[in-house]
């Protein structure tokens, strides 16, 4: 007779291969949902590298980041290496346990400041590459509104109003006319092309587009309306810039005049003071009939630490008044990108200016 015990032992050799089977099943669905997974997230990357205009393939720009970062990392440890060894005596394994934690720690961030920086130079290409199609949409539309009204079909008459000013613009046109060529759909080719832009002003255009065509109405007239509709909104936003003048002004005076201008000043005041404690001695009593003493010992506030501050200040004041400039005037942070290199450098120029002619003053006086 078979005991229970055997029973059981038959039935769980008989379910094994099931397990086996079930668990390299699941083992191989979770391996193609990570394959899956990775090259969804590398066509996303190629997609918002293209929206850029950049034609660079991925792979080979980390490459180019790593074999970066291994480069300063080497540069970086040979300094440290012949630094300490040289001027403090320090062992070497000191110093191989110091580069163990630079290539442990710094090679990560460098890797990852690199694609940080990376990704904020495409998305201020693609931010610049939006406002310059924005800007000559208007006469595009008015091109092709004229062709049609000459009797061209609405493809033809995109492809003939494309201009070389047109820029961005001109490209992407002949992308579609090239699709369109091909025998795709010019609604689809046309979406595709609004969907590669984060612009609202010409995803409706294009919208508006397609259904004038479907409706079979009059597209020249609407194209011309459209572009109107355009620059009425631009000068709209002009005029709203302009209201707000004074407040830009006011900003800009005190980020790149009068703070550094004040800043000089009081590294002068710290000065001044020094030399007055220096003069009175490490310890004077003053007012002795009233029995107050006043002293004048200790280091305080000295003048590097001082100027390191002021410098750090001027910048950080003219990041943020760059970004609150261009907030006002333009609606949105990344249209004063360009302001900022502008302001820190007039800022610190300005300080160094002042501190200096102070200097020359405080001697001439003292």
């Amino acid at each position: 007779m078979i005991s229970i015990k055997n029973l059981f032992k038959k039935k769980n050799d008989a379910a094994q291969p099931e397990r086996r089977i079930e668990f390299f099943k699941k083992k191989y669905k979770r391996e193609q949902q990570k394959k899956i997974t990775a090259q969804e997230r590398r066509h996303r990357i190629r997609i918002y590298i293209e929206k850029a205009g950049i034609d660079i393939n991925h792979q080979k720009l980390s490459k180019v980041f790593f074999n970066i970062a291994i480069v300063i990392n080497l540069v970086i440890s040979g300094y440290l290496i012949y630094y300490f060894s040289a001027n403090y005596g320090i062992t070497w394994g000191t110093v191989f346990a110091s580069m163990a934690v630079l290539w442990v720690f710094v090679f990560v961030l460098l890797i990852f400041s690199l694609w940080i920086m990376f990704y904020l130079a495409v998305d201020l290409k693609i931010f610049k590459r939006k406002n310059d199609l924005e800007e000559v949409l208007p006469d595009f539309l008015q091109l092709t509104a004229s062709n049609i009204n000459a009797g061209m079909p609405i493809d033809r008459a995109l492809w003939f109003a494309v201009r070389p000013r047109f820029g961005v613009l001109a490209k992407e046109i002949e992308t579609v006319a090239k699709e369109t060529m091909s025998g795709v759909d010019l609604k689809t080719a046309l979406e595709k092309f609004a969907s590669r832009y984060d612009s609202t002003i010409l995803k409706r255009s294009i919208s508006m587009l397609n259904e004038g065509v479907e409706a079979g109405g009059k597209i020249g007239d609407l194209l011309n309306k459209i572009a109107t509709n355009i620059q009425e909104q631009k000068a709209m936003l002009k005029e709203m810039s302009a209201n707000v003048t004074t407040y830009v002004i006011f900003i800009t005076f005190a980020t790149i005049a009068a703070a550094p201008f004040l800043f000089a000043l009081s590294g002068v005041l710290i000065e001044v003071v020094q030399k007055l404690g220096s003069s009175l001695g490490a310890t004077t009593n003053v007012a002795s009939s009233v029995g107050i003493a006043l002293s004048f010992s200790g280091t305080g506030v000295t003048q590097s630490d001082f100027r390191t501050f002021a410098v750090v200040s001027l910048l950080i004041t003219s990041l943020f008044s760059a970004m609150m400039i261009s907030t006002i005037k333009k609606g949105n942070i990344k249209s004063g990108v360009k302001y900022i290199p502008i302001f820190m450098i007039i800022s610190l120029t300005l300080y160094f200016v002042a501190q200096g002619v102070a200097g020359k003053l405080l001697g001439f006086f003292i």
